[in-house]
């Protein structure tokens, strides 16, 4: 895998670290920017030193002025896609991209294709701990519902688009 390494960083609406995971720049096609990172990568999470490590080959989107994102994951993997419901990435520079998480994710299992919507407790506990703006409230659910029917119906970049992507990665 060749490109420019960027850093993947995601925070919490409070500003708080979140996730942060390298990833390498593997181009742009008429859905966004796609990030792809091989099995064996190290992440870190918001909680100090603690980090894991992928077992699958994945690769990300950056939709432009989207309020989410996609991770569409290889084998071994239980779901073939698991969207995160954001804020629209910020590039602060060519080897930097930032989000926040708003808590909601949109998900679809590999061996069956169900789509469901998880984290819903968390996000509403969270519009009260943080003090989520009825815009920001908005936004996340309208993505998290426009994600679900995307990924049930198939509709691309989550029918075959991603494997295109997905397939130099693993």
């Amino acid at each position: 895998m060749t490109g420019p390494e960027v850093l993947l960083s995601v925070r919490k609406f409070d500003g708080s670290p979140h996730r942060k995971q390298p990833m390498v720049r593997l181009g742009e096609d008429e859905y966004g920017v796609w990030l792809g990172a091989s099995a064996g990568t190290v992440c870190g999470t918001g909680e100090t030193d603690a980090v894991y490590v992928t077992e699958e080959a994945r690769v990300m989107l950056l939709p432009r002025d989207a309020w989410w994102t996609a991770l569409f994951q290889a084998a071994p993997a239980r779901l073939d896609v698991y969207c995160d419901v954001t804020t629209p990435s910020v590039w602060s520079g060519p080897a930097e991209v930032t989000m926040v998480d708003l808590d909601l994710d949109v998900c679809r299992t590999r061996a069956t294709g169900a789509v469901f919507v998880d984290d819903e407790d968390e996000f509403a506990a969270h519009q009260v701990l943080y003090g989520y703006p009825p815009e920001v409230v908005a936004r996340a659910t309208e993505a998290a519902d426009r994600l679900a029917r995307a990924l049930r119906e198939g509709v691309e970049p989550f029918g075959s688009r991603f494997r295109t992507w997905l397939g130099p990665v693993g």
